[in-house]
């Protein structure tokens, strides 16, 4: 297996298909339709504007698993903050994937010097919880019933690791 820097050309539709597949059966997305292959035109121009990376782990030519970042929130005094995300096709769930790239995008939000990054995950995905409790995560808050889906209310939990970086920050 190695660690790549998705782009649209060689990945778009993997992604898209790992999105889809959790949008259609989890609440890891609290969206409700797949996604269509033009919005992921869209997302890799917004995670190429922003300079946000797209982490993926291929095994025999095959993207398995990604992870990335993008905008907290869109006001200037958060531009060290970020919201991450990772998922692993189904058939690759259990063997460590998402510990390692959430590793590699650890390591590029600290070379981006940014300070936060922020995770919100269903409460009731233990699977992914315990993931981000192993590299340090920790729960800031819930925001119950922030979703309907699947006939029930999803509460959110946030999750954050606080990293040393910037050496410097500065307002503006």
């Amino acid at each position: 297996m190695q660690f790549v820097h998705c782009t649209y050309d060689a990945h778009a539709e993997q992604i898209l298909a790992i999105l889809n597949e959790a949008i259609v059966n989890s609440t890891a997305l609290y969206d409700y339709e797949p996604r269509t292959l033009e919005s992921m035109s869209t997302w890799f121009k917004v995670k190429e504007s922003g300079s946000f990376p797209v982490m993926g782990a291929v095994e025999n030519g095959k993207l398995i698993g990604f992870a990335s970042y993008g905008t907290f929130r869109p006001w200037p005094a958060y531009k060290y903050t970020v919201e991450h995300s990772v998922y692993v096709h189904k058939q690759h769930r259990g063997r460590g994937l998402g510990i390692a790239l959430m590793r590699a995008l650890i390591a590029e939000a600290r070379r981006q010097e940014l300070h936060v990054m922020v995770g919100g995950i269903d409460i009731s995905n233990e699977g992914s919880i315990a993931l981000h409790e192993k590299l340090g995560f920790v729960q800031s808050g819930i925001v119950r019933q922030a979703a309907f889906k699947f006939g029930r209310w999803l509460d959110l939990g946030l999750y954050q690791l606080v990293l040393d970086t910037p050496r410097d920050p500065v307002d503006g």
